[in-house]
């Protein structure tokens, strides 16, 4: 299946695997953006920002739970978030975070709770749907997982 075909198919869950794609980007660049204030509570949400980056990396691209060298005790964290409520779940939280960044000022860090809140709701709508989770297959679905093995 290609990439337009993926997005052809109607499946909630392929457009929140992108939109969590594109908030890995988005959450690194405002995080080590917004890292370079002075106002202390806002420095704590752009580390937390970046965590998120990297937690949304693992839940996404499965394929580096097979070629970086982590815990077993991360992997199985992460092997948590494999049906879409969870990971609608785990939208949630990170967007609630960094909405709650706004107690020190507007930021640029809002750009990141809402999409992150996007990804949560396509997800959500997987789940309505009764969609199964579909990992694409350009970003370590079964296609790459299996040529490498």
């Amino acid at each position: 299946m290609t990439l337009a075909e993926e997005f052809r198919s109607r499946n909630f869950s392929i457009y929140g695997q992108w939109t969590g794609v594109l908030c890995i980007f988005l959450c690194l660049a405002l995080g080590i953006a917004n890292i370079f204030t002075v106002h202390v509570v806002r420095i704590v949400f752009a580390v937390l920002c970046i965590v998120s980056a990297f937690l949304i990396l693992f839940i996404e691209v499965p394929f580096l739970l097979r070629i970086c060298p982590t815990s077993g005790k991360f992997d199985d964290f992460i092997r948590r978030f494999t049906t879409v409520w969870m990971r609608a779940l785990v939208y949630t939280i990170l967007s609630a975070i960094q909405w709650a960044s706004l107690c020190a000022g507007a930021s640029s860090l809002i750009a990141a709770a809402v999409f992150l809140i996007i990804a949560a709701v396509f997800y959500a709508l997987a789940g309505l749907r009764h969609q199964e989770f579909i990992s694409s297959k350009t970003l370590g679905g079964q296609g790459i997982v299996q040529m490498i093995v």
